[in-house]
């Protein structure tokens, strides 16, 4: 599967709120790092990182654009409250090995109703 079908695909899963399929697209080792967060490793600590995350709030993602070059495709992305974000997603024979997001957190938990920090 080319990078921008994997991201379409990952998509599908994301907006379906299934962390197991989604854990299906990454590599044993690889790397998810949202970048307002602590890099995830591993395909089960993100298969666990995206269940925790969907049972703390519904979140939906409404593609903008999937642009590929080479191994990586670029999702842009924005959700029905208004956020919008972006991810990389390094992809090396048909499974993500790294991705990057870009989001404001701040915006998101507010939008969420979901405990603010502190510090």
């Amino acid at each position: 599967m080319r990078p921008r079908e994997l991201v379409a695909s990952w998509v599908q899963a994301f907006n379906e709120a299934d962390a197991e399929k989604l854990g299906g697209f990454y590599a044993d080792d690889a790397i998810n790092h949202q970048v307002a967060e602590a890099p995830v490793e591993g395909r089960e600590a993100i298969m666990r990182m995206f269940a925790n995350e969907f049972a703390q709030a519904d979140m939906t993602c409404l593609v903008e654009n999937i642009f590929e070059e080479g191994e990586w495709a670029i999702l842009e992305w924005k959700d029905p409250l208004g956020l919008r974000g972006c991810g990389f997603f390094h992809v090396i024979d048909g499974k993500i090995v790294q991705q990057r997001g870009y989001w404001d957190k701040l915006s998101f938990l507010r939008m969420h109703d979901l405990p603010l920090p502190t510090e």
